[in-house]
C-alpha cells in the first residue's frame, strides 16, 4: 500500500510539472501570436490587392512576349514550396500542411511524381524532416528561414523559383501553406506562383484598357518580381501566425487535460491513503482484542 501511495505522488509530482511548462509554452505562444497576428493582418490585404492587379494586367496583355512569368505550358516538372515550422508541439498543424503536399501530388502530379519530377523546397524543419522521410524529393536550402525571419531572406527563395521558372526547370510552382484565421482556425491551402494565374473573363465582359506609364514592358518587368516576392512573403507571414495559433490552442488542451488528470490522479490517491489508514485502524484493533483476549 504504501508503494502505491509512492507511485500515485511521483504520477502527481510529474504531471504538475508537466503542467507548468504547458503553461508557460501557451503565454509564450500567445504573445508571439500577437506580433504575428499583427504582421499578417497588416500585409494581406496589400499582398492580396497587388496579385489581383498583377492578375489583371497578365490577363489583358496578350501576345506580349515580357510576360513569360504567365506562360503556360506543358507541365513536365513541378516544384511545391512547402511552408511547415521549425518545432514540434503545435498539434496536428505539421501534419496537416505536409498531408495537403501529398494530397496535392497524389491528386495532381501523380504522373510527374512517378517519373521524379516533383520537386520541394521545404520552408520549416518539420516539413523538412516528415516530407524526406517519406521518400520525397527535397530540398534543404531554405528551411531555415524562421530562424531569422525578414524579407531579404524570402526574397532570395522567391527570386530563385523565379529564375528556376523562367529556365524551365519547372513548369509549375505553387505553395503549400496554412492561411491564418484565429488562433483556433488554419486553412490548409495550395495556391499556385507561377505561372501566374490569369482572371477568366464572363462572356461579354469588357477589356481593361490599361495606360501604363512608364513603358508596358518597363513597368511589367519591374512589377513581376516585387509582387511575387510579396505573395511568398505574406504565405509565410501566414503560416508564421498560424504555428502559433496552433501551439497556443494545443497547450491550452494539454493544460486542461492535465487538470483532469490530476484530479484523477488526487482521488486515487485519496482512496488508497483512506484504504491504507482503515488498513492500520483494523490491524491496531485486531492486535487490541488479541491483547485482551
Amino acid at each position: 500500500m504504501a508503494g502505491q501511495l509512492k507511485e500515485v505522488r511521483n504520477r502527481i509530482k510529474s504531471v504538475t510539472s508537466t503542467q507548468q511548462i504547458t503553461k508557460a509554452m501557451k503565454m509564450v505562444s500567445a504573445a508571439k501570436l500577437r506580433r504575428a497576428q499583427d504582421a499578417i493582418i497588416q500585409m494581406r490585404p496589400y499582398a492580396q490587392k497587388l496579385q489581383e492587379m498583377l492578375s489583371n494586367i497578365v490577363s489583358n496583355v496578350d501576345g506580349d512576349a515580357s510576360v513569360s512569368l504567365a506562360e503556360e505550358r506543358a507541365v513536365e516538372k513541378v516544384l511545391l514550396i512547402v511552408i511547415t515550422s521549425d518545432r514540434g508541439l503545435a498539434g496536428a498543424y505539421n501534419a496537416n500542411i505536409v498531408k495537403a503536399a501529398r494530397t496535392a501530388i497524389r491528386e495532381r502530379y501523380a504522373a510527374q511524381h512517378a517519373k521524379g519530377n516533383v520537386a520541394i523546397w521545404n520552408i520549416g524543419k518539420k516539413g523538412f524532416e516528415s516530407l524526406t522521410r517519406h521518400g520525397y524529393k527535397t530540398h534543404a536550402t531554405y528551411k531555415d528561414i524562421f530562424l531569422n525571419l525578414k524579407f531579404e531572406y524570402v526574397q532570395e527563395a522567391a527570386q530563385a523559383a523565379v529564375k528556376a521558372f523562367e529556365n524551365r526547370e519547372f513548369d509549375a510552382v505553387e505553395i503549400v501553406y496554412s492561411e491564418f484565421k484565429n488562433a483556433a482556425t488554419q486553412n490548409f491551402v495550395t495556391e499556385r506562383f507561377l505561372p501566374i494565374p490569369k482572371i477568366v473573363k464572363k462572356a461579354g465582359a469588357t477589356k481593361a484598357d490599361f495606360i501604363f506609364e512608364p513603358a508596358k514592358e518597363i513597368l511589367i518587368a519591374e512589377l513581376m518580381p516585387k509582387i511575387l516576392n510579396t505573395q511568398l512573403y505574406k504565405a509565410i507571414l501566414d503560416a508564421h501566425a498560424s504555428e502559433h495559433g496552433a501551439r497556443m490552442t494545443a497547450m491550452d488542451k494539454a493544460s486542461e487535460n492535465a487538470n483532469e488528470l490530476l484530479r484523477s490522479l488526487k482521488i486515487s490517491y485519496n482512496r488508497a491513503r483512506q484504504a491504507a489508514i482503515t488498513t492500520e485502524l483494523t490491524e491496531i484493533v485486531s492486535g487490541a482484542a488479541a491483547l485482551q483476549g
